[in-house]
């Protein structure tokens, strides 16, 4: 009986393990956090203020400025992997690649040189 015990045990301990290593490596191909941004409303106690999603362009494109709405034009932008207060982000980066090379457990640390 306490060898069955002990067999159950010793499983668990591997399957467990298995799954922490396939969400750590899985997870180094997963797209960073994102946030839409106004660049134009830092604050240096707040960071940026976020907007709404439909201000940004898609990931993919260039950044051709900003988008008017309403009677203000909002330079939004994606601000990836930063640290989120309410309407407020921080500490993060504009940059994708940079974003992508920060990386987590299992990441090769070399980011996609796309232009």
């Amino acid at each position: 009986m306490a060898e069955t015990r002990r067999r159950l045990r010793s499983s668990t301990v591997v399957l467990g393990g298995m799954g922490v290593l396939a969400a750590a490596l899985t997870s180094c191909g997963s797209e960073p956090d994102r946030r839409c941004v106004d660049r134009d409303s830092y604050d240096t106690l707040n960071g940026y203020r976020i907007v709404a999603d439909k201000n940004c362009k898609s990931s993919g494109s260039a950044r051709k400025g900003g988008r008017k709405t309403g009677a203000t034009r909002v330079d939004a932008d994606w601000y990836y992997d930063a640290d989120v207060s309410g309407k407020w982000a921080t500490s993060g980066t504009f940059s994708r690649d940079e974003a992508v090379d920060r990386g987590g457990f299992g990441c090769s640390g070399s980011g996609s040189g796309g232009g």
